[in-house]
């Protein structure tokens, strides 16, 4: 499973040049997409009138087996969709992120964005450089922080739209998986003079990943 470490997505929301209405869009389209966990099809179907802000800030949407939800919102990404929402003028019935038309964004559309915003930020975090990185690894990056942090895999499943807790199972091997590969690393391959157990210090910072 394939997920952007929080110093990659930290690059990949400051790349867009906030100074052209693309990049404030763009920003604006990945922030909540990487903090929220949406698909990319709920993304392209979202309307201005779907991102109620204030108190209780939360993005509308309608996923898989036309199920409603609600996911919330932290401050940063109200403040950037504030902004977006005070430049995108129209109806609460239009689309939320568009072309300079007018026109709804499509899937395509949304990874080709994704695809030159993550060129742009391999400039600053070289573990990004010749990645290729598709919209449904921005909702891995959302789900796996909430999971190393202690975040019931229930309340996960909740949050991504998931008809149970089975499909956010994936993210429970994948952290094993990088546990046990960083464990690997630290661990000696024979019983050499010279070589240790991991220290308590070591097995703490696994615990941290």
């Amino acid at each position: 499973m394939t997920f952007l470490t929080g110093v990659a997505v930290d690059a990949l929301l400051s790349g867009p040049d906030t100074r052209r209405w693309e990049g404030r869009r763009d920003k604006a389209m990945l922030a909540l997409a990487v903090k929220t966990g949406l698909r990319v099809s709920d993304l392209t179907g979202l309307d201005r009138g779907d991102i109620p802000l204030g108190e209780g800030a939360a993005v509308r949407c309608e996923g898989k087996g036309r199920k409603h939800r609600a996911v919330p919102l932290n401050r940063g990404v109200q403040e950037l969709l504030r902004s977006w929402l005070d430049e995108r003028s129209g109806k609460n019935g239009a689309p939320l992120f568009c072309t300079r038309t007018g026109r709804r964004l499509t899937r395509d559309a949304v990874a080709q964005r994704l695809s030159v915003r993550i060129r742009t930020a391999a400039e600053t975090c070289p573990t990004l450089f010749g990645k290729r990185v598709h919209p449904h690894v921005l909702r891995h990056s959302c789900a796996m922080p909430l999971l190393q942090a202690g975040v019931d895999t229930t309340v996960i499943a909740l949050r991504l739209g998931h008809a149970g807790v089975r499909s956010t199972d994936a993210y429970v091997h994948a952290d094993m998986s990088i546990r046990e590969q960083a464990l690997a690393r630290t661990a000696p391959t024979t019983a050499r003079p010279g070589h240790h157990q991991p220290t308590d210090k070591v097995l703490a910072f696994l615990d941290r990943l």
